[in-house]
């Protein structure tokens, strides 16, 4: 897509992070920009500011994991502004970071980060999709992995429903270039980044909170929330997105300094066999020490 001018995009998990990072520069860009999030007052705080630059902009409470919302929020959306160019399925939580064994997570949080992280992905991908493909005007769908859906250094729900949302977006890149559908694909997959993802428990619905349920001032839960402060800003991975969409690029990588980190995984997979968590102790010593200034 090279002109992104009077054209409309829509954005889950927008009210702050990447996603309103996203909003703001698609809107700078010209475009119609649909901000939606299950925040519903910290949505309408930001959709405010951003009018106030005179942006085109408006925001729809949705719950990605109720495909109903979201087939609300694409009515709401095609009324609004019509056609629809850019999904970018974004909206992501997280879970205990305490460090559980995976048979020792509750189904609640299966349910709920798979429910957000993986099929809140693809409940966008069928609400949306039939409507991009119709309607024939060049389009592009951007789903929000992680870089932890490569490199498998989160043991958690979170790492899975990411190497999940990697793969299918490689299916759903497959499928549009079988169909001969005007619309690309990609996948982003940060590395650390500044958003309020340790603030995940805040959004938990209530039929998948856990009795034991971490508070949000737990020492877990502020150590992650201080390690994600020292990432890369969401300014900087909006323009990577941009660029993304901008160039059709696939894969989209914000955080150079993971490369590494990657291609040790993939060899030690080829060449040698070896399982992902042998090469732990070396992500460890990464994780500590930061490559060349590089941010996290």
């Amino acid at each position: 897509m090279k002109n992104f001018n009077g054209k409309t995009a829509v954005i889950t998990g927008a009210a702050s992070g990447i996603g309103l990072s996203m909003a703001k520069k698609f809107a700078k860009e010209g475009m119609n920009v649909i901000l939606s999030d299950i925040d519903k007052d910290s949505l309408e705080v930001s959709v405010e500011k951003l009018k106030q630059n005179k942006y085109n902009v408006s925001g729809i409470t949705a719950n990605v994991i109720d495909k109903n919302s979201l087939e609300r929020l694409f009515e709401n959306t095609v009324e609004r502004y019509g056609n629809i160019h850019i999904l970018c399925n974004n909206a992501g939580v997280t879970s205990d970071p305490s460090g559980k064994a995976i048979w020792e997570i509750e189904k609640q949080d299966w349910d709920w980060i798979m429910g957000v992280n993986f099929y809140g992905v693809l409940n966008g991908l069928q609400t949306f999709v039939p409507h991009m493909i119709e309607h024939g005007e060049y389009g592009h769908i951007v789903n929000t992995a992680s870089l932890v859906g490569f490199v498998p250094i989160s043991k958690d729900p979170y790492g899975i429903s990411k190497s999940s949302t990697v793969a299918l977006t490689e299916y759903l890149s497959l499928d549009l270039i079988q169909r001969k559908a005007n619309i690309g694909a990609s996948v982003l997959c940060p590395g650390f980044t500044n958003t309020n993802l340790a603030k995940s428990e805040n959004n938990r619905p209530n039929d998948l909170k856990l009795n034991n349920t971490i508070e949000k001032g737990d020492t877990d839960w502020r150590e992650l929330d201080k390690f994600l402060k020292q990432g890369k800003s969401t300014k900087e991975i909006a323009e990577k997105v941009y660029n993304g969409i901008k160039e059709n690029i696939f894969f989209i990588f914000t955080h150079p300094a993971w490369d590494n980190n990657i291609k040790i995984y993939l060899e030690g997979m080829l060449l040698k066999g070896e399982s992902p968590f042998s090469l732990m102790n070396q992500w460890d010593d990464f994780l500590i020490q930061r490559e060349d200034g590089e941010q996290y």
